[in-house]
Order: C-alpha cells, then sequence, then structure tokens
C-alpha cells in the first residue's frame, strides 16, 4: 500500500486547497522526489489547511482556509506555535520546511502570489539533546528474540542484523530487492535519499543470518516476489512500516522500550566516531551529503569521549 493518498491527504480541504495540492505533488514526482519526502511536504501544507479551518482563532482565517494564497506570515505563525503547544518544537520544525518548499512552488513556479509568507517567519528553536545509542548488549538482547529456525525469526533476525552492522535507515533496508544482495562480496546496495544508490559490505554474522533466512525464503509461497523481505502470510512483501512494528515488539520482548532503527544509525556513527574512523568515510556509508549530519550524529561519540579523558586526566583526584 503506498504512503503517500492524495484523495486521503485532501479529505475535506477546499477544492482550491486540493487542487493545487495535487499539482504540487506532480512538479514534486516530475523532479523525481522520494514518495516520503513528498508525504512530508504535502502533509505540512494540508496540516495548515486544517489548522485555518478547525483551530485558528484569526477571523481572517477563512479566506486562508479557502485559498492557500491567502495565507499571511501572522497565519504561519500561529500555525507553527499551536504545532509546538499540541505536538513539539521539532515536529514544528519539520512543518516550517514543508510550508517553505510549498510556499515557493506558489511564488516562483505558479507565480499566484508576489510574497512567501515564510520569507520572515523564523525557524523554532529544538532543544539538542544526545540522542541515546542502543548499546551492544541490548542489542544482543533483541537479537535473542530472534533464535529459533522459523521463516520470522530467520527473517527478523537477518533484518535486525543489517541495521545493526551497516547503520541504514528504515527506508533502505525495507526496501531492499532480491537482487540487492550480493552474498558473493557480502554486500548490499541501498537507495537512499533522492534516489541515491551506495553499496555497502556487512560482516560474517549479518551474511549468516541472510543466507539462512534467504533459503527459507527460496521455500515460501511468495518467493517469487522481486522484494527481499516476506511478509509472513500471503504472497506479499513486507514493507517498513511492518519492519518497524516488528522491531518495537522485538524490543518489547527482549524488556526494552524505545527499540527503532534509527538508534542502530546512531549508534554505528558513535561507535566509527567513537574508534577514530574517518568522517569523509561515515558520510559515504550512512548516505550524507551534508556536514552536519556527522556532527549530530557523532555528538554522543564526542561527550563519551570527552567522559573518557576526563577520567583518564584524574582532575580533582590528586588532592
Amino acid at each position: 500500500m503506498p504512503l503517500l493518498d492524495l484523495n486521503k491527504l485532501t479529505l475535506g480541504l477546499s477544492k482550491t486547497w486540493a487542487g493545487y495540492l495535487r499539482d504540487w505533488d506532480r512538479t514534486l514526482r516530475s523532479a523525481n522526489h522520494p514518495e516520503t519526502t513528498r508525504y512530508n511536504y504535502l502533509l505540512a501544507a494540508a496540516q495548515l489547511a486544517r489548522y485555518l479551518e478547525e483551530y485558528s482563532p484569526d477571523p481572517d482565517a477563512d479566506d486562508a482556509a479557502d485559498d492557500p494564497c491567502a495565507v499571511t506570515k501572522a497565519h504561519v505563525e500561529a500555525f507553527q506555535g499551536w504545532m509546538i503547544e499540541t505536538r513539539s518544537a521539532s515536529t514544528a520544525l519539520n512543518k516550517h520546511k514543508g510550508l517553505q518548499q510549498f510556499f515557493k512552488w506558489l511564488l516562483v513556479d505558479e507565480q499566484d502570489i508576489e510574497r512567501s509568507p515564510m520569507e520572515r517567519v523564523k525557524q523554532p528553536k529544538t532543544q539538542k539533546k544526545l540522542i541515546p545509542v542502543i548499546k551492544d548488549d541490548d542489542t544482543a538482547k533483541v537479537l535473542g528474540t530472534c533464535k529459533g529456525k522459523d521463516f520470522v525469526r530467520l527473517r527478523d533476525e537477518a533484518i535486525i542484523r543489517l541495521y545493526y552492522n551497516t547503520g541504514a535507515r528504515l527506508s533502505e533496508v525495507g526496501n531492499l530487492l532480491l537482487d540487492d544482495v550480493d552474498l558473493d562480496t557480502d554486500s548490499v546496495r541501498y537507495r537512499g535519499k533522492g534516489n541515491k544508490d551506495r553499496r555497502v559490505r556487512f560482516g560474517p554474522k549479518t551474511a549468516r543470518a541472510i543466507s539462512r533466512y534467504l533459503r527459507a525464503r527460496s521455500k515460501h509461497k511468495g518467493a517469487e516476489l522481486p522484494d527481499l523481505w516476506l511478509a509472513d502470510r500471503g504472497i506479499r512483501r513486507l514493507a517498513p512500516n511492518g519492519i518497524k512494528i516488528m522491531i518495537k515488539r522485538r524490543g518489547l520482548a527482549a524488556g526494552l522500550s524505545g527499540v527503532h532503527a534509527h538508534r542502530w544509525r546512531h549508534n554505528f556513527a558513535h561507535e566509527w566516531k567513537r574508534r577514530g574512523g574517518d568522517t569523509g568515510d561515515l558520510m559515504l556509508l550512512l548516505g550524507w551529503t551534508s556536514d552536519d549530519m556527522p556532527r549530530h550524529y557523532g555528538a554522543s561519540a564526542a561527550a563519551e569521549r570527552a567522559q573518557e579523558t576526563q577520567l583518564r586526566m584524574g582532575i580533582g583526584e590528586h588532592a
């Protein structure tokens, strides 16, 4: 089932808003934006429209709820504040970025507005937190719930080991095709953001887990499907959202909360930086193009290195 359902996304919106969002999606598709990006952009605009219709205290919001060309800076700021209050600052920041793209499209591509309402709207400040990595012993506990030789356990171990061993994004592992795995070179081809391909090597334990899964997969009724991961029942693939649910359940079964694929991505960057790995190589392996990402993901490793250095120096322990 596709992530992006325009009919569902635009349900209840005015014909003008719905029409603009359909046209914008056509532009995004023609520019080859990934479905996840398109969904997040369109969702931000649709949520603004619904806020103006249902929640805005501004008496002038009726016009903007009917037509995005009537949206003002004040409307966006009120929506942003509402997002911070009802969701979080980080969610509000994501909406801000999506709306920037929407009103830029209205201004530049459609030329239906003379000035973007986002022009002087400040991005919400978000609190920078050290993302907790998932330690090796916790990962071992999660993998321990996969012990066994039935199809589901073999599949789940292979999936978890790929996240743990390669630091890939949820969608990158989740959307793998059978042809993307090469057991001759123990490597996998990921399709990253912006449809950028990269090939990443994996270790012996991951190779063994994948090989065992592939043997079980060859006997599955959906073996002819091109997708690597198959659902337990029926002839259908296991989609990324299904993997997300599976990982959460495995974590809870291991007595751990908050287990998700992205924590292994942070763990990969953490361990890479902690062991002195090259930042450029890390960017290539994890599919990053911005220098900001290694700094963000490596913050927890930097803090841990500082603590280790502090203990080694023994400052304040010599009196």
